[in-house]
């Protein structure tokens, strides 16, 4: 019997490894961490922290990582992809059709103002939201309609949204899901160490608290350009 394939798309700093350690709480799903990752940095050259090891470590082929990954059979009924949007580039997206879609979206101004601690200067292929943007058109055009949930929205109702989320999916919700023990995960890529640190002391989904957001003048008109992708994509999203 083949498993259920949720793959989670995302654009950076959000919380999509908080999502992806909410579903490993499941007894019934196994999760993996950007199995496309090490096929971004070899396609676009784009120089990450980490990039050599995550290179050296992961499979760098897209087309042999949807074959022997993300298609492969598992032992599990559900199987949890956490993806970046901005991953899926040249490949064929056909996959994402053979199981059920997740669009995760953040404020842009929020993005970059956390992506911007590590990445002073980011690319605007980094962001994503064209990508997810895309994700959502290519997979209505192909009918299937994608769940799509604001990080925001989570972090204001997480048992609420993830109830809501799990009922869209057509699985049963598991309270397990709302929390697990701080400290890294064994599915953590290699580049947990640059990008995790707050998640690794979390216990749960952190509640939403208002902070100023101040960006620099090249961040905020990249923060403007990227508003028109996610506007639509907000109004279609499960509210807290």
């Amino acid at each position: 019997m083949q498993p259920l394939r949720i793959n989670l798309w995302s654009g950076p700093r959000n919380i999509s490894t908080a999502l992806m350690y909410s579903f490993a709480q499941r007894s019934d799903t196994q999760v993996f961490d950007e199995p496309l990752y090490a096929h971004f940095l070899r396609v676009t050259g784009i120089d990450h922290p980490g990039r050599a090891e995550t290179m050296a470590t992961y499979e760098s082929d897209g087309e042999k990582v949807v074959s022997d990954v993300l298609l492969a059979p598992h032992t599990t009924p559900i199987v949890f992809f956490k993806q970046m949007a901005k991953h899926l580039i040249e490949l064929d997206p056909a996959f994402m059709l053979k199981g059920k879609n997740v669009l995760l979206i953040r404020d842009p101004r929020m993005v970059l103002a956390s992506f911007s601690k590590v990445v002073r200067r980011p690319d605007p292929r980094e962001v994503g939201y064209d990508r997810l943007y895309a994700i959502w058109h290519y997979l209505r055009e192909n009918g299937q309609e994608p769940v799509i949930i604001d990080g925001t929205e989570v972090r204001k109702n997480p048992k609420g949204t993830l109830k809501e989320l799990c009922n869209r999916l057509e699985i049963p919700f598991a309270p397990a899901m709302l929390s697990w023990e701080a400290g890294a995960r064994p599915e953590d890529g290699t580049w947990a160490k640059y990008w995790y640190h707050a998640v690794h002391t979390s216990t749960g989904i952190q509640p939403y608290t208002p902070e100023p957001i101040e960006l620099q003048p090249h961040l905020q008109s990249l923060a403007e350009e990227q508003q028109r992708y996610y506007e639509p994509l907000f109004a279609e999203a499960i509210k807290g």
